[in-house]
């Protein structure tokens, strides 16, 4: 659909030495990113980089925070994922739900909506627009959290203490399905059958690709060699699947008919599809959002 309008976003340069591909996915510089990220804040109206800070600050985390500090000193991921909500500004966690509210704008309102409820709007995006992409970080980052997981059947003494393993696994499983229930908690009040229809077949799309994953991670895997169409779906479940409805969902909650909601979905898949198999994956949605934000220049 955008590819269409940009035919010049990847073309062939003929040198001394054959061609060159110059392509859409360029690697911008952190300087640069960060940039990105401010003028579509400014786009969308909204400081998307501590989107899911509210959550993250309720008393209730707070007190399995002060639990994890315990792990200081300790080989647990959990402790890597932690200081990323704060210090990991070139990946930038907050980046689907950034996405997530640029479509809502370039959407817009749909024909189909009443005058009252396009009053809501601020900044072009409605408010349920802007609580849906807080659950779709919060959903993001549970699992995040939850993929930090260790397995203790591969825990060596290299690893460090496994007492310390374990209380870091019950401190990530804790964490996390504290997120995904306020999550859930935030959906239900959207109003919205069809988007918590869609929000939690995605949560599951994520849990069974997940589940694909170690299967294919273990020495006991099924499948040693894993065809492109076979890819393709484990893809999609873990990473593509929450990305794609939630781009669905978002359009649903703005009224839009159906078709439009399948372009958002589709769109929402290959991104996160293209994000998956680039080998500079951060960087190539690093410069998606920033060529959405300049077709509002």
């Amino acid at each position: 659909m955008f590819l269409a309008k940009c035919p010049r976003l990847s073309c062939k340069v003929l040198s001394g030495r054959g061609h060159r591909t110059l392509s859409l996915f360029s690697s911008p510089g952190p300087s640069n990113w960060n940039k990105v990220v401010s003028d579509a804040e400014k786009i969308v109206g909204y400081p998307t980089s501590f989107m899911s800070l509210r959550c993250l600050l309720s008393d209730e985390l707070s007190n399995v925070a002060m639990h994890v500090r315990k792990l200081v000193g300790t080989q647990h991921p959990l402790l890597n994922t932690a200081r990323g909500f704060v210090y990991d500004s070139k990946n930038n966690l907050q980046m689907r739900g950034l996405i997530v509210l640029l479509l809502s704008k370039a959407a817009g309102p749909s024909h189909a909506a009443s005058g009252l409820l396009t009053q809501d709007m601020v900044s072009g995006i409605y408010p349920s627009q802007r609580n849906l992409a807080e659950i779709t970080e919060l959903i993001h980052t549970a699992f995040l959290v939850h993929r930090g997981i260790v397995n203790l059947k591969e825990w060596t003494v290299s690893d460090g203490p496994l007492k310390d393993m374990q209380f870091g696994n019950k401190m990530a499983v804790l964490s996390g399905d504290f997120l995904l229930a306020n999550a859930c908690t935030g959906l239900a009040q959207l109003d919205n059958t069809k988007v918590v229809e869609l929000i939690s077949s995605a949560i599951g799309d994520v849990v069974q690709g997940l589940y694909y994953e170690n299967c294919n991670s273990s020495e006991n895997s099924l499948h040693q060699a894993v065809d492109m169409a076979m890819w393709e779906e484990q893809a999609f479940l873990s990473h593509g699947a929450l990305m794609a409805k939630s781009c669905q969902a978002a359009l649903e909650l703005a009224k839009h008919d159906k078709e439009s909601q399948s372009l958002a979905y589709k769109y929402g898949k290959h991104l996160s599809l293209g994000h998956k198999v680039s080998p500079l994956s951060v960087q190539s949605v690093q410069t998606w959002i920033k060529w959405l934000c300049y077709t509002y220049e």
